[in-house]
């Protein structure tokens, strides 16, 4: 099996994109379900965040392997997989590996060594383990990948200023409202990790009086008691809105909650006098509905304005020291999957050599009747305890061989040597041992309905 990652980002595809992949936590195990469906797709991680949607997947085939996750992307998104096409990166392999590691240690986040992508990718590792479709290979990946992360927050200072798009988004809000928040009365619309860390944040900036609403009018009052805040019902927003000067949007719904009618409302009883209402928008899909941004009044920071703002944040400067660590990393896994790949050639060939004992030994039994039963597992014993000494330091050294680059040579020598029948994982394509290309499907493209699985 090979790894690939299939994607899109704030990088590569703006928010309404973004906006078409997400997959709501309640969607998240069917689109599992239907990605380990698809013929060459083995296993899967999906990613669903605020300004990612990932696929890490285990194929065996690169071509068969990308065209069933575009699809699988194609359907969520409800485009053909061609529209897709210029907003999504492909990595294979080795660029697979160091992507899922520079993920993991805030290397490629919209602000440079967040902390809150350890979180999102431990969810979804978790959400793949419960819906089985994690095995070895994902297992190990992921697993490596979240220590990748918590040892790049360890050992340098990427997170000095312990910022997350949240606390980057309200920093740009302070820019808005006179460059602080102190005193700034302000609203946190949703209750889940996003909305819980936007009221931590405001608490801990002096905002304030804080308000929290929420679909779940039980999780909101659960939230607001535990930072002194006060909750209010959804069915109050626009009441809500004119008391307020910022507004953190959060949550998982579907549909926008800050709609131009809700927000036009909240306006007209609104003092002027207080300055612009500043809503940030830190949901995918969006919170805050299209057309908000023209209201006169309203202030409108989303992911889409952030990525451009954010391009070079405060933490660039100690990314090369993370990038060091993510290289070192990327290369010991690499050591890990080769060694790993070679197992099966080393099963096959003691696999071959016991096979060879058993039917000499039978031979010997036919010829030699007259020997006992304690003779014969005598000879039997002698017989493979050499057989095991003589491929003991081979099969030792051949797995020291295939951890080192170009390993791989040396499980093909063997398999050729002894003429070994090892089930190949990628039958039916022959591409780079690296691949990483931005993916260009034509409209009409079909992936491949039958293979190796």
């Amino acid at each position: 099996m090979k790894l690939l990652v299939v994607g899109a980002s704030y990088r590569t595809a703006p928010v309404a994109t973004l906006e078409q992949l997400a997959v709501p936590p309640a969607d998240l195990t069917r689109t599992l379900d239907r990605l380990l469906a698809q013929p060459y797709v083995a296993e899967a991680v999906l990613v669903s965040t605020c300004n990612r949607v990932e696929v890490y997947a285990a194929v065996s085939g690169f071509h068969g392997g990308l065209g069933d996750i575009c699809a699988v992307l194609a359907e969520q998104a409800g485009a053909p997989p061609a529209a897709l096409a210029t907003h999504l990166y492909v990595h294979y392999d080795a660029a697979a590996v160091d992507h899922v590691f520079r993920v993991a240690t805030g290397l490629d986040s919209m602000v440079v060594g967040e902390a809150q992508i350890l979180g999102q990718l431990r969810d979804a590792y978790h959400s793949a383990s419960g819906a089985d479709s994690a095995g070895r290979l994902l297992h190990e990946l992921m697993q490596q990948a979240l220590r990748v992360g918590k040892r790049a927050h360890a050992e340098t200072n990427i997170d000095r200023a312990g910022q997350s798009v949240v606390t980057a988004a309200l920093d740009l809000a302070a820019g808005v409202l006179d460059g602080d928040l102190t005193g700034r009365p302000a609203m946190v619309v949703g209750a889940g990790a996003m909305g819980s860390l936007s009221v931590a944040t405001l608490s801990r900036l002096g905002a304030g009086p804080l308000t929290v609403t929420n679909r779940g009018a039980a999780r909101a009052v659960r939230l607001a008691e535990s930072y002194g805040a006060a909750a209010v019902p959804m069915a109050e927003l626009v009441d809500a809105l004119t008391t307020v000067d910022i507004v953190v949007a959060a949550t998982a719904a579907t549909e926008p909650v800050l709609t131009r009618d809700v927000v036009t409302r909240a306006l007209a009883r609104r003092d002027p006098a207080r300055g612009p209402l500043v809503l940030l928008d830190l949901a995918v899909p969006r919170d805050v509905e299209e057309g908000v941004a023209a209201l006169p009044g309203v202030e409108v920071i989303d992911i889409d304005r952030m990525a451009g703002i954010l391009a070079d944040g405060p933490a660039a400067a100690d990314a090369a020291e993370v990038a060091r660590i993510v290289a070192g990393e990327v290369e010991a896994f690499l050591s890990w999957l080769r060694g790993a790949d070679v197992a099966p050639t080393v099963a096959a060939l003691r696999g071959r050599a016991d096979d060879v004992v058993t039917a000499e030994l039978r031979r010997l039994a036919q010829r030699r009747p007259e020997f006992t039963d304690d003779q014969r597992a005598e000879v039997a014993r002698t017989v493979h305890r050499v057989v095991q000494r003589l491929l003991h330091q081979p099969t030792v050294r051949v797995r020291q061989l295939a951890a080192e680059p170009g390993g791989d040579q040396y499980a093909a020598l063997l398999r050729e040597l002894f003429d070994l029948e090892v089930p190949q994982t990628s039958p039916v394509d022959t591409v780079p041992d690296v691949v990483e290309a931005e993916i260009a499907l034509p409209a009409d493209t079909t992936p491949p309905t039958g293979g190796a699985r």
